[in-house]
Order: C-alpha cells, then structure tokens, then sequence
C-alpha cells in the first residue's frame, strides 16, 4: 500500500443509539495502540483529537421519530467541515466513533471534496431507514438513507446537495433488518452481500466482486466499519450484538484485501463500546481492523 499522512479524527456521539458508551469508543480505540501500528504500516499519523460534543444528560430528545436531531446534525457540521478539510490537504482520514450516525458527517465532507465515491458499509444492519420507516427513531440506524438523499429532514444540511450514488453503494455482513427497510433495499440500486454471501461464495469472492463496484468510475473509496459486522462472539464490546456475523480472520481478510488493491481513500471505525467490552478486546480487534485495511501485513 502507498504510505500515506493519515489525520486521526475522533467524535465521541452516542446521541444515535440506545445504549450509553460508544462516546468512549475512540480513546478505547487509540489505547489499543492505534498509532503505533499505523506507523509501523509505513504511515505518517496526525492525530486531531476529538471534536466537541455535548454531553447527552443535559439534553432532552425533542422528536421520538428523530432523537436529538439537532445535537446529531451539528456535530456532523463539524465533521463535515473537518474531513473536507482534512481531503483536501491530502490527507487520508481515519474517523472513529461514536455511533454509525457520524458517518453523515463523514461522508458530506468526503462528498464535497470528492463528488464521486463509492461507499463499502460493512454492518449487521442496514442503516437505510428514514424517519418514516425507524420503527426506535435513533438516528444511527438511518445514516446510508440519508447519504443516498433519501431524507428531506435536516439530516441532510451537511451534505449541501451532494449525495451519494446508490449503485455505488455495496453493503458486507448484513444479518438483521427492519421490514420496511428491507423492502425499500431491494427496491433501491445499492448491492448488499448479506452474510448469506458471505457463508456462499466466501470473503475472497464477496470482496473482489465489492471493490469491483465501488472502485469503478469513482474518485475514492470510503470504507465505513460498524464493529458488529463481527460476530460477538469476537467483538463483545458492540451495543447492538447479533450472532451470526463475520468471524475475526473473515474481517482481516476482507481488510487486507482492500489494502492490496490500495482503493480506500477514508476509513471510518464505529460502535466500539468499551462499558460492553471484555479488556479491551474489541477495542483492539478495531485498532488491528484499522491498521489491516490500511496495509498492516503479518511478514
């Protein structure tokens, strides 16, 4: 993989979910060595701290069908702001959350500096619902909806316009959607390699015909990793746990291979819990998720 200078951005929000913790997710994730291994992968690593975020008991959800809409779409401002930025410095930025509603953020500002990107969503959830179809209201759960254009709320300000095209929009490890979301998947462009696939053609294949998709007439590749793509039994440290998923060595390889193919141009690592997690388990397997996807190699 070419080494890049890669900025580290940390947005401690668990204003998308259910349970507490995942606001600790990105010192969890820094703890278990996170610069070092990308240093030693041939990386130069900045790391930018974390943006601010208010804290969660002093503020009270407004709308049940959107829980803390206006805290979510601020930070995300400045997320988008940030990784814009960070893009066109020429930098390589590596975002850790927080709940997966940060990856609005993340992927406006990719948007604006780069109109054209494919988008890798390894999750055991879709995260393709809309205010209309969330059967909770928590926002972590409509983030790829709303990056398609598919949400006329204020979700979408960050992204001033510029959406994402949904066939370039390629799902791995999905294992549990709602109804509603599942019809409106399959009725939409975007490709979803459910752990079906996985379990049938095996990650080798998943992942060739994945890159294939996401690589082909864009100007980058985002790669947004929701730690329970991972079975719990390897990644306890998840709020939304649902067996059945990706085994830790099927995570790596998939990883690798993208650093061989040397397509990703951002990355983003969320849903680490640390209140959850067993010693840090799953904040390590993040970090070493992390540095694979980004060329770490055994020899």
């Amino acid at each position: 993989m070419t080494p890049k200078t890669i900025s580290i951005i940390g947005v401690p929000l668990d204003y998308g979910a259910d349970r507490r913790g995942v606001d600790m997710g990105p010192s969890a994730i820094r703890y278990a060595g996170l610069h070092e291994k990308l240093r030693q992968a041939g990386h130069q690593v900045n790391d930018l701290g974390n943006l601010a975020v208010p804290v969660p008991e002093s503020r009270v959800p407004k709308n049940p069908r959107l829980k803390y809409l206006d805290e979510i779409v601020k930070v995300n401002r400045v997320l988008a702001r940030t990784v814009e930025k960070v893009v066109n410095e020429g930098q390589f930025p590596v975002v850790l959350g927080g709940d997966h509603s940060i990856a609005m953020g993340t992927i406006a500002g990719l948007l604006r500096a780069r109109p054209k990107i494919g988008l890798l969503w390894f999750d055991a959830h879709g995260d393709f619902n809309t205010e209309n179809s969330s059967p909770s209201g928590n926002i972590h759960g409509m983030p790829v909806a709303v990056a398609a254009g598919r949400s006329q709320t204020d979700l979408a300000i960050p992204f001033k316009g510029h959406f994402l095209d949904e066939a370039k929009i390629v799902y791995v490890g999905v294992r549990t959607l709602d109804s509603d979301e599942a019809a409106t998947l399959r009725a939409s462009q975007a490709t979803v390699f459910s752990m079906h696939e996985v379990d049938r053609y095996g990650m080798r294949e998943v992942m060739a015909r994945a890159m294939d998709i996401v690589s082909q007439g864009t100007d980058g590749v985002h790669l947004s990793f929701d730690i329970d793509a991972l079975d719990p039994l390897y990644a306890p440290g998840s709020g939304t746990p649902y067996s059945g998923g990706l085994t830790d060595r099927e995570a790596h390889l998939a990883l690798e291979l993208l650093a061989e193919a040397d397509i990703l141009t951002s990355l983003e690592m969320v849903e680490v819990n640390p209140i959850l997690d067993e010693h840090n388990r799953t904040g390590e397997l993040a970090a070493n998720l992390i540095a694979s996807a980004l060329g770490h190699r055994i020899i």
